[in-house]
């Protein structure tokens, strides 16, 4: 059977029932729970009340993160939250799966996979911020206004990267430079090291000076295994 919002009316008595249980699961509870497993029937279990009008999945998403730091005794220095977000798709596709019955291995799996990408993503991200801090106290003084802003605009992308390249076009869109400005600057900004250029002509690309990390998307098969793409 599909899932049906919870009433109005019933939203204390559920949330009364799902803070017990919480509790009942925690490491210091009468029924503890692996903490993967805690956190992710935490969160369903939070959306399926859906006890507000609006806001339920960041709430959900902070509860499950709340889960996990019980179980580690700390804050977990990962990225779930912003994990799910990018998989937003494919996130609303497993709640939507777990909503048509009450079994809800498929959603762990699902969950559980996306718990370990945030980890891998966290790691990459660390490691791009070191980088990042290295490579803008190397070029300190040494850029112009212009390319200082292009730049910083690139490295907002993260590990992942600036998405097609930064092309001489882009910088003038983010610097408002002329052509032949945009040239000069660009062509500095790689003899300075804080660019490497690829390809000719209008194929011409730019991009930072670190070693980027793009993270693949990790699954978890019927078998449990981890299956991450190379």
């Amino acid at each position: 059977m599909r899932h049906r919002a919870t009433l109005s009316a019933d939203v204390p008595r559920e949330m009364t029932r799902f803070i017990d249980w919480f509790n009942r699961t925690s490491p210091e509870g009468k029924a503890p729970l692996p903490a993967l497993a805690r956190a992710g029937i935490a969160h369903i279990y939070f959306e399926c009340i859906h006890p507000f009008e609006d806001g339920n999945g960041r709430i959900g998403r902070a509860v499950a993160e709340k889960a996990l730091a019980q179980n580690l005794g700390h804050a977990p220095l990962t990225s779930l939250a912003m994990t799910i977000l990018a998989k937003r798709k494919a996130y609303y596709a497993a709640l939507e799966r777990s909503n048509t019955e009450s079994e809800m291995t498929d959603w762990l799996r699902w969950f559980g996979a996306a718990a370990i990408e945030a980890q891998h993503r966290t790691t990459a991200l660390i490691e791009f911020l070191l980088d990042k801090t290295r490579l803008l106290d190397r070029l300190e003084g040494q850029l112009n206004e212009r390319q200082q802003k292009a730049l910083l605009r690139m490295l907002r992308e993260g590990p992942d990267g600036f998405k097609g390249g930064l092309s001489a076009g882009n910088y003038v869109t983010i610097t408002g430079a002329s052509t032949p400005t945009a040239t000069r600057d660009l062509a500095d900004m790689v003899s300075k090291g804080a660019l490497i250029r690829s390809g000719e002509r209008r194929h011409t690309r730019y991009r930072v000076n670190v070693s980027l990390r793009p993270v693949a998307p990790v699954t978890i098969d019927e078998q449990g295994s981890i299956v991450s793409p190379d």
